[in-house]
């Protein structure tokens, strides 16, 4: 919606993992060198694990992006809620095999024969398996037997698991010792520090076709960074909602106080209701605690007050919304154009 008005091609701060955005941060290159170093050993497990939000999926699609389809045949896994069976048939699935209506022994089977085929085409297989904190133990010791395909002098299928940090406890576990003993490389992903937190933000924006408009004092930074802690989709949540902001109050520079008032804003709407305790005595008269009307004016009119102002403001918004809409072109840079993205 605030492209047009910013000159920009494309929303830079959405929340989806997208390889196109990829930043290097210290920790990101890092991490990227560890999963590098793991196909070029063509062996074993790599474990990447890092706090929700800090840029793991877009740095396996990263990875993929660069990936050659002649040398290797990469399978990814995202839903981990299964058992050791649904692993199975989820595994042989993501590499385009059949699953439906098989036997646990005959999917062993295609599965082997699959990876076999691909060693002689000259092809590595590669499972990466997403969110594995998820994984059950039984789970992760079936991925563990999966390591088992070798021919006599290298192994038919390799395995990245990508979680977040309670993975390492499953890792730490005592029964997975002989899955430790196969994990070639371990990474954890921290967050990026204040200096690379700006640096994240202008490379989204120049990706985009950023040309300074807005601009972000030294204070809307520090800020971003104390609220997000240098968090990439906290980040990206924060910076979407300071360019909508922007938009709508048609302003091209952003202070410590803008953001401020968008934090604020994005605290009220998570705020939970809180719901006043009535005194005993009213309490047990009324046989209620969270109706308005048993309270005393003087109590009711402060929080009526707050939830008109909630409510007028939420309708000024999309008032403002209506109006911008209403009033840009159609055309290439109408903001209709972006409701899609």
């Amino acid at each position: 919606m605030y492209e047009s008005f910013y000159g920009l091609s494309a929303k830079p701060f959405r929340l989806r993992p997208d390889p196109h955005f990829f930043f290097g941060s210290k920790g990101h290159k890092r991490a990227m060198a560890y999963l590098e170093y793991g196909l070029s050993q063509g062996e074993g497990f790599i474990v990447i694990t890092g706090e929700v939000g800090a840029g793991k999926t877009t740095l396996v699609r990263n990875l993929f992006n660069k990936l050659s389809s002649e040398q290797i045949v990469a399978a990814h896994i995202v839903n981990t809620h299964l058992d050791s069976d649904d692993t199975l048939r989820m595994v042989v699935s993501a590499f385009g095999l059949p699953y439906e209506n098989v036997s646990k022994a005959d999917l062993l089977t295609r599965l082997e024969q699959f990876l076999r085929a691909s060693d002689q085409q000259g092809r590595r297989a590669l499972l990466v398996v997403d969110e594995a904190q998820n994984l059950k133990p039984g789970t992760v010791e079936e991925l563990r037997m999966l390591s088992n395909f070798q021919t006599d002098d290298k192994c038919l299928l390799q395995t990245f698991l990508i979680g977040q940090p309670e993975f390492r406890g499953t890792l730490h576990s005592p029964g997975m010792q002989q899955l430790r003993q196969r994990v070639i490389a371990s990474y954890h992903l921290g967050p990026m520090d204040a200096e690379e937190t700006k640096l994240y933000i202008e490379h989204r924006l120049t990706t985009v076709g950023w040309k300074g408009d807005p601009a972000f004092s030294d204070g809307a930074h520090d800020a971003i960074f104390a609220y997000t802690g240098g968090i990439p989709r906290k980040v990206n949540t924060l910076c979407d909602r300071l360019l909508l902001m922007g938009f709508l109050e048609e302003m091209h520079s952003f202070s410590e106080s803008d953001v401020a008032d968008v934090i604020r804003d994005i605290s009220q709407e998570f705020d939970v209701p809180v719901t006043p305790e009535l005194p005993p005595a009213r309490a047990a008269a009324s046989g209620s605690h969270d109706e308005l009307g048993d309270l005393p004016l003087s109590e009711t009119s402060p929080l009526l007050d707050e939830r008109m102002m909630r409510l007028e403001k939420s309708v000024v918004s999309v008032l403002n919304i209506l109006k911008k809409i209403v009033a840009t072109p159609a055309g290439a840079n109408s903001p209709l154009n972006h409701n899609n993205e």
